[in-house]
This record gives structure tokens, C-alpha cells and sequence, in this order.
């Protein structure tokens, strides 16, 4: 070992035994959790426990649990059992935790039993960066992501999955009582083995439908048509992929600080109902009323546009473009422009559409414009296929249309929407791992997407601030 750096004799004793605050430096991220949790009003916040019980064993406070999660959803470490194993080799959950090594299961009641108090330390950090004023720039972009539940795809079941795996299921019991016909042919004694076998197989298969069957009875009592056996609240969701069985988390980042500023976790699969809530989430985070808020076409319903902007914000969402005539190769609507100050449209062919009368569609108000001179129009052809050529128009598009001219003056906003949205969900997803959420049910996902939320913005406010930076804005 001659000529290396050598280390220290395991079984050498020292008089003065070195304090394990020596070995966490004064620029370690696990300062800033102690120091986060101190400030908090645990009791305010709703956290259980606050008062330890006269009898009985003496239960740990909960500022040492929620310090144990912080750390271990800051360092990509979620499992209960491995934040228990961490707590007794970890130097630096030694120091946080003062050598305290609670077990698995006394974590994750903590976890279980403070949901709602765990979801407010989130926000209360979000209100913490609100008064350091890091949402000056009043431009937050939402958008939404699939994240996959405990519940596998196998356990989850529509009406359409349920009859076609009943029909494999049948198919296959024909497929075996032929092969056991094809059996008989064989020797005695090998026909007997193969029998005992395919039997075995049918009566499983059987069972297997038995079971089918009580799922379908179970399929008709929920509203949405859906079961998941093991998670009751997760969903199928489309995706880009093959599908997710999971949860629609919702997220509002600041576009200069790139912090999530508001989010929620629903287990419904559009986001076309989910504008206005966010933004008001956002509003309040923020304390910004006029907040420019920019989602992607997913978002684009009338009602929602017109509820956000009588909300205060100003929202910029691209149309759909879904028209069945434009998909025919035909004139679309933005074609017609709309003169306000006469409330008329003007065709591609320069003909003045005017209003004719005033129906209710889908519990909206729309007015119906064309103009009489499509019969006789040379450009019919591509325009319509009807007679007329009717242009609707809701009450309120004028909200639409305004919104359109704020898109169309500012083409770069949704480069800048995707750059912002997309890169949280991109690394919370790469700390969570292939399995995403660990536990079941709404309120518990909830929780546990709160974690993650509370994590990744604890390590943008050390990254733009340092850790000196971040601790000096906790204390002030």
C-alpha cells in the first residue's frame, strides 16, 4: 500500500470522537430541510400527534417524519422500507433525523394519516417564494401528464375489454375441449395425462370468467363504465403510447423560475374542463389576478376560455381546428371574417353573411348567419356540400377572437409553453422510476404527488439562490 492515500484503522478507538455535525457541511441541501421544517407551524397545518398521548410508548414527532420525506422525495428515494434502511446508514438522515431510525411502518402511517397537512406544506412553500416575490413575471403555462398507477392494465376493465377478454376466454375453453377430443386418439395412459391436464386448465379458465362476471356486474354500478380492481380510483387514459392506467396530474409552472406554482392530480383523462381551475389555483398561489396563462389545444373549450378570463387572467389557448370541412379540403370557419360593428360575416367570395336567427346547442347561445347568394356562388363546391353555407357563432366568441389575435401577435408563446410545462413533469417522472405512484387512491396519490411537487421546487429555490441563499430566505 505503499505510495496510495491510506485510510483509518477500522479498529483504531479515538479519545475525542468527531461530531456528526463535522460531517455535514455548511453548504449540504440537508440544512435547508431542517431549517424549512423548523419554520413551519406543524399544529396550524393540521399535522396529527402534535400532543404525545400520557400512556403508552412514546411516538416520534412528526417534524422528524416530515424531514425524513423531504429528504428522501429530494434524493429519488420514495419507498418507506428504503427510507427506513437510509435512516440507519445515511450520515446525513442521521443528522437530520438525530439518529433517530423510525421503521417502515411508522413512516408510512405518517405518510397515510397526514395527507391533507402534508398537501398545505406545499402550498405554504409556494406562499414562502411568493413573499421572496420570485412570481413577478406574470406568465405561468399549464399543462398535464399521465402518470402510472399501482393498478396494471390487466386489472382494469371497460365494457369493451371485459367482453373481448370473455371472448378469448370462451375461445380457449373450445380451443382445449377440442385438443382433449384430439387426446382420446392417443395411447391410454398418455391420453389420461393430457386429459387431467386440459381439465385443469378449463376449470381454471372457468373460474376466470366467474370472476369476469362479477366485474361486470360491478362495471354497471360506476358511472364512467370502468373498474380497476387493485386501485379503485385509477383510470385508463390515452396517451400518445399504448394507453396508461393511472392518474391526469395538472401543473402550473412560473415561466422565469420554472417552479410549479399550483397543481392537482384527477383521475379524469381530458383536460378540457381543468383551465379555469388551474388558473384560479394559480391566481391564488401567486396573488397575480392578470396572470397570461398559455395551454396547449387539449385545454381549448369556449366555456372554460370565457370563465378565465371573467376570472381576471388572460388565457392563450390554439384552436383545436377540428372542422369537418377543412378536413374535406373545404373553406373553414376562419375563412369567414367577422364584421362586428354590422354582426356579418364575409365569405371567401365577398358575400356578406347575415344573421338569420338564434338556436341553443349544447346549452350554449348560437346565433346562425349565411348569406343567399351560396346557390348561385361559383365557389360552392369549396365551401359546401349543402345549400347554404351556415356559419354559427357563440355569444361570447368574441372572446375567442380576442384570444386569437393575442396568439396570433405572439407566435413564439407556445415554444416558450412547452420549454416551461414540459421539463418538470420530464424530471419528476425520472426521480419517480418506471412505477410512478406507490400508493392507491386519490387522496393518497394526492399526497404523494404534493412530495414530489414540494421536492422539485425546494431544488429550483437552492439552485437559483444557493443553499446560504435559500437558508437566509427561510430565517427572514
Amino acid at each position: 500500500m505503499k505510495r496510495f492515500i491510506e485510510g483509518t484503522d477500522r479498529t483504531q478507538t479515538t479519545l475525542l470522537p468527531e461530531s456528526l455535525d463535522d460531517y455535514v457541511a455548511e453548504d449540504n441541501p440537508v440544512r435547508v430541510v431542517e431549517a424549512f421544517v423548523e419554520e413551519l407551524d406543524l399544529r396550524t397545518l393540521g399535522f396529527k400527534s402534535i400532543d404525545p398521548a400520557e400512556t403508552g410508548r412514546p411516538a416520534y414527532h412528526p417534524s422528524v417524519l416530515l424531514r425524513l420525506y423531504i429528504y428522501g422525495y429530494l434524493n429519488r428515494i420514495q419507498s418507506t422500507r428504503r427510507l427506513e434502511m437510509e435512516a440507519q446508514r445515511n450520515v446525513e438522515l442521521m443528522w437530520l433525523t438525530q439518529n433517530l431510525k423510525p421503521d417502515f411502518k411508522t413512516i408510512a402511517n405518517f405518510r397515510h394519516q397526514n395527507g391533507s397537512a402534508v398537501r398545505k406544506v406545499c402550498r405554504q412553500f409556494i406562499e414562502m417564494c411568493r413573499q421572496l416575490v420570485l412570481f413577478a413575471h406574470a406568465l405561468v403555462a399549464i399543462d398535464g401528464s399521465k402518470f402510472k398507477a399501482v393498478n396494471s392494465r390487466d386489472k382494469n376493465f371497460t365494457e369493451a375489454k371485459l367482453k373481448r377478454r370473455l371472448a378469448m376466454i370462451e375461445e380457449s375453453i373450445r380451443n382445449y375441449l377440442r385438443a382433449m377430443d384430439t387426446a382420446d386418439r392417443s395411447e391410454p395412459e398418455l391420453a389420461q395425462l393430457k386429459k387431467g391436464r386440459l381439465q385443469e386448465k378449463i376449470a381454471a379458465l372457468k373460474r376466470q370468467m366467474q370472476e369476469l362476471k362479477a366485474v361486470e356486474a360491478q362495471l354497471q354500478e360506476h358511472p364512467d363504465k370502468q373498474v380497476s380492481l387493485t386501485d379503485p380510483d385509477a383510470r385508463s387514459m390515452k396517451t400518445r403510447g399504448t394507453g396508461v392506467v393511472g392518474y391526469n396530474v395538472q401543473t402550473v409552472v412560473d415561466q422565469n423560475t420554472h417552479m410549479i406554482v399550483a397543481h392537482e392530480v384527477v383521475n379524469e383523462g381530458l383536460d378540457r374542463d381543468l383551465l379555469t381551475p388551474m388558473t384560479e389555483k394559480a391566481q391564488e398561489a401567486t396573488g397575480i389576478k392578470d396572470l397570461t396563462v398559455v395551454a396547449d389545444r387539449g385545454y381549448y373549450k369556449g366555456e372554460q376560455i370565457l370563465e378565465c378570463t371573467q376570472a381576471g387572467a388572460n388565457p392563450l389557448v390554439p384552436n383545436s381546428a377540428t372542422s369537418n370541412a377543412l378536413a374535406a379540403g373545404r373553406f373553414g370557419k376562419r375563412d369567414f371574417i367577422y364584421i362586428a360593428r354590422d354582426d356579418q360575416y364575409r365569405c371567401p367570395a365577398g358575400e356578406l353573411a347575415i344573421k338569420r336567427f338564434t338556436t341553443i346547442e349544447h346549452g350554449m347561445e348560437i346565433d346562425i348567419y349565411w348569406t343567399s347568394a351560396c346557390t348561385r356562388c361559383a365557389m360552392k363546391p369549396q365551401c359546401t356540400t349543402s345549400q347554404y353555407r351556415r356559419i354559427r357563432r357563440w355569444k361570447h366568441e368574441a372572446v375567442l377572437d380576442a384570444m386569437q389575435e393575442r396568439l396570433d401577435r405572439r407566435p413564439e408563446v407556445m415554444r416558450i409553453r412547452r420549454e416551461t410545462a414540459q421539463h418538470p413533469f420530464g424530471t419528476i417522472k425520472l426521480w419517480m422510476g418506471s412505477t410512478h405512484f406507490l400508493m392507491k387512491t386519490l387522496t393518497h396519490v394526492r399526497t404523494e404527488m404534493s412530495l414530489h411537487v414540494l421536492a422539485y421546487n425546494l431544488k429550483r429555490l437552492i439552485n437559483m439562490l444557493g443553499v446560504k441563499g435559500t437558508l437566509a430566505a427561510i430565517r427572514a
